[in-house]
């Protein structure tokens, strides 16, 4: 079952329920970076609340992103959530050219230090599907 917790103009949070619940952000646009940081923190306070293991991050619409908020991306996000229990991370990465090459220069970084499984994907039913399995 799927249920939207919150929605803003640039973003969409979801919630996979069943056997294990998976956390959806489905970025819609641009976001600046203080609607950036205040609906990633709110996100990280769902999973959290909803004991997620999943996570899909569906940036194929997101709008750019300044290089300081994917540092801050890392540290205030990514990194928590290991200690959240979360064991999958699916993406779908961004259709802009210069958005995905520099969100996945971030994520090239980031990824060895985490403690979950890391894996890029092109359709959403497959990258929902792995990050609940």
């Amino acid at each position: 079952m799927t249920t939207t917790l919150a929605t803003y103009p640039f973003l969409n949070i979801l919630l996979h329920t069943g056997p294990r619940n998976v956390l959806e952000t489905e970025w819609l646009g641009f976001a600046g970076s203080t609607d950036f940081r205040t609906a990633l923190v709110e996100a990280l306070r769902l999973a959290r609340q909803h004991r997620v293991t999943g996570w899909v991050a569906d940036d194929r619409h997101l709008g750019p992103v300044r290089p300081k908020d994917l540092e801050w991306t890392h540290s205030a996000v990514l990194q928590p959530l290991s200690e959240l229990g979360v064991l999958r991370f699916a993406h779908l990465e961004s259709e802009e050219a210069l958005n995905r090459l520099i969100i996945n220069g971030m994520y090239q970084t980031a990824v060895p230090g985490l403690a979950y499984e890391f894996r890029h994907f092109t359709l959403l039913a497959e990258a929902r599907a792995w990050a609940a399995g």
